[in-house]
This record gives structure tokens, C-alpha cells and sequence, in this order.
């Protein structure tokens, strides 16, 4: 099954103290305002409407908690860096940011999402600045890479990468794009891996090459 598909709403809370007691393990996600983060999360989940999209950046103001079928929860962090909201909201954000991303105990590690067109703003550093010490991994997803040509989706990845180099294995980096749907077994492999399950991501061409138990037909896995 896919790790991300089927999970359910849970709890919104204004602040982290309002959040369930720190007992299953926790995979949070950040990003900019209007970086496609919402749309990321229902095409991981594969609901269309489970994480709320708005026709207004930065209108999100709740951290999101969804519970997903092997007990983790998915917990949606308000987007940052909107400039039409006002400064004093930026900054009570900016406080609930860091404060769940450094001081809570059970978060296994942060998907940042960035858009593919302008990765790796100043608050982008800013996220990873404040997570990357606390010695979690860090995944970003480059959303929108439909947007991008072939060319400039490379250019864009290896870029990334590069910028990036400094902080070794501890942040991966991936194109992804909730129109295409593409990029999900990747990032299902690596929170897998946070998680210590493997998941199936295995296409169905690859499935077919594969030989039955008994030596004759084709064995049937379960493709994420």
C-alpha cells in the first residue's frame, strides 16, 4: 500500500501545545505560502481535498495533523513568507515554526516544499538554518516541475543539489509535480526510510519482468 494514501484528518491546532501527546512518530511539512505545498499533500495522500487549498496564499494559519494507516502522522505546517500578511502574523508563524520543528521529540524529519521555478529562497535557508542542527533529515521537493522543460528540470535539480552539498546526505532533494503526479515513489522511499518501512515502488513494466514464485506467470505486487 502507499505510505502516504488513506491517511485522515486529525486535529487542527493554533500552536504546538495544542497538538496530540508526542506518541507516534511525526513527518512535518513546510513551506512558502504559494509553493504548492496543500496541493502536494493531497496527491501524495490521493485526496483531492483532505489539505486546504487556497485561491489566497498565506490564509492557512493551523498546523494540520493527519493520522496515516501505520500510525505516523503527516503534520501540515502553515506556509511562510506570504508578503501580504501582515508582519505581526509573519512573526507569530515564524515563532510556531521553529518552536514545533526544534522542540518536538517524536518529528522524524521535514519535507520542505519549494517551488521548482524559484527554489531555495532566504526563507527557505531560514527553515533549513533552524531544522538542519537538530541532526533530522530534510526532503525537498521541487513542486511545479510540469512548468519546467526537460532542460530546465535538470538544471534546476542539479542546481539545487549543489546549493546543498554542504549539508552531505543529512537533505535529499527531488523533482515532483501534483499535476503529473509524478515524483511520489521517490519521496515514499525516503520517508519510508525515516520511517524504517520499505514501501513498493516498483512500476508495473518492472513488476511484469519479474518471474513467479512457482517459475510461470507473472507476480501481481502492489504498486505505490
Amino acid at each position: 500500500m502507499s505510505l502516504f494514501r488513506h491517511a485522515i484528518f486529525e486535529i487542527s491546532a493554533a500552536k504546538p501545545s495544542g497538538l496530540p501527546p508526542s506518541l507516534g512518530p511525526e513527518i512535518a511539512f513546510a513551506g512558502r505560502s504559494n509553493a504548492g505545498k496543500s496541493s502536494a499533500i493531497n496527491t501524495l495522500v490521493g485526496h483531492t481535498r483532505l489539505a486546504f487549498v487556497s485561491k489566497t496564499p498565506g490564509r492557512t494559519q493551523l498546523i494540520n495533523v493527519f493520522r496515516m494507516k501505520n500510525g505516523a502522522a503527516l503534520v501540515d505546517l502553515p506556509g511562510y513568507g506570504f508578503a501580504q500578511v501582515p508582519l505581526a502574523v509573519r512573526l507569530q508563524w515564524q515563532g510556531l515554526l521553529e518552536e514545533y520543528l526544534i522542540r518536538r521529540s517524536n518529528l522524524m524529519g521535514l519535507v520542505l516544499i519549494m517551488d521548482s521555478r524559484r527554489p531555495l529562497t532566504e526563507l527557505d535557508w531560514k527553515m533549513i538554518g533552524w531544522f538542519a542542527p537538530t541532526g533530522r533529515p530534510i526532503h525537498c521537493l521541487l513542486t511545479k516541475s510540469d512548468k519546467l522543460t526537460r532542460q530546465e528540470q535538470t538544471k534546476t535539480l542539479r542546481d539545487t543539489r549543489a546549493a546543498l552539498v554542504a549539508y552531505g546526505a543529512g537533505v535529499t532533494v527531488q523533482l515532483f509535480s501534483s499535476l503529473k503526479k509524478t515524483g511520489m515513489e521517490e519521496v515514499e522511499k525516503i520517508v519510508g526510510g525515516w520511517l524504517g518501512i520499505e514501501t513498493q515502488t516498483a512500476t508495473r513494466d518492472e513488476e511484469k519482468e519479474k518471474p513467479s514464485a512457482t517459475g510461470g506467470g507473472i507476480t501481481k505486487g502492489e504498486v505505490a
